[in-house]
């Protein structure tokens, strides 16, 4: 009887398809991992912004300033502004991402694994899915942390940009998020798996592969931050702006308007510390959660 009983459940178990569990170990690596660093993505947004209201010659604001600013002003829960929609995008998103990539590893290189270039597209392909599918949430995320809108909730915000902007205004730095997103995923996906294939198997078996894991990912996405830094910036003015920008434009605006040519840097220090973390977070909780499922992630 209970062998019949165990037979049964581990049938059920089996029905679920491996995509579906990678989806749903992703979605649980994301919810984590936004919760932890969203104050990070808000300082990020509101330091991009900001430049449109400073001065040339003003003193340089940074990070701890925009901080300081935001508990003082908005207490210090004011820091998850735009957790909500956060959650929207990236709970998910992150699945989404994390079941295309696994599909297409599977249907691509099956048991084998990807050299470095191939690492880099794979990485692409999955984020592009992702970002393409959760991008009117991302328009309405980022306007969220600009403090510039006041949206009740993401529902009403979505149905207010619809209206007032158009279906467009939704789809609003399609370009600059694919240019940063895919990019980012790929490098990080190349520098996660070679760094990872660089340590001798026997680390990787121990009871601290969770923390080398996470060691890899926090080397690869300090990397891939760098990398795609400047359309970070633009797809921010693309998204908070309420006046249609092409990315061409917008590149325009960020440095010939502000005529600094750091200005693609603004907010560089929190996105790294968030990407980064947030990156190296959500794979090794999924690498953790799908070894419990047997799966090969």
């Amino acid at each position: 009887m209970q062998q019949r009983q165990d037979s049964a459940s581990s049938a059920s178990g089996s029905l679920a398809h491996p995509a579906l569990k990678a989806f749903m170990c992703g979605s649980l690596s994301g919810t984590c991992s936004t919760l932890l660093f969203q104050p990070l993505d808000l300082v990020k947004t509101r330091l991009q912004t900001l430049q449109s209201t400073v001065k040339p010659g003003s003193p340089k604001v940074g990070m701890f300033t925009v901080f300081l600013h935001v508990i003082r002003t908005e207490n210090f829960f004011g820091l998850w502004k735009g957790v909500s929609p956060s959650f929207v995008r990236c709970v998910p998103g992150v699945g989404i991402y994390f079941s295309t990539f696994y599909s297409l590893k599977q249907h691509f290189f099956q048991d084998q694994a990807p050299h470095a270039g191939q690492a880099v597209l794979l990485g692409a392909g999955a984020r592009t899915v992702a970002g393409v599918c959760m991008l009117p949430v991302t328009v309405i995320k980022t306007r969220f942390e600009s403090g510039q809108y006041n949206y009740v909730s993401v529902a009403g915000a979505l149905r207010s940009v619809y209206e007032t902007e158009g279906l467009r205004a939704l789809f609003s730095g399609l370009t600059a998020t694919l240019l940063r997103d895919a990019p980012f995923s790929g490098i990080y996906v190349m520098f996660y798996s070679q760094a990872k294939r660089a340590l001798p198997q026997e680390v990787c078996a121990t009871p601290y592969a969770p923390l080398v894991n996470f060691g890899c990912g926090v080397l690869a996405g300090v990397l891939a931050s760098l990398v795609t830094q400047p359309a970070d910036v633009v797809k921010t003015h693309i998204q908070v702006s309420a006046s249609p920008f092409s990315t061409s434009q917008a590149i325009r605006y960020v440095y010939t308007v502000r005529a600094l040519s750091h200005c693609f840097a603004k907010g560089a220090v929190p996105r790294s510390l968030r990407r980064t973390l947030m990156a190296a977070m959500a794979w090794t909780v999924y690498e953790q959660l799908m070894a419990r499922m047997g799966l090969k992630s």
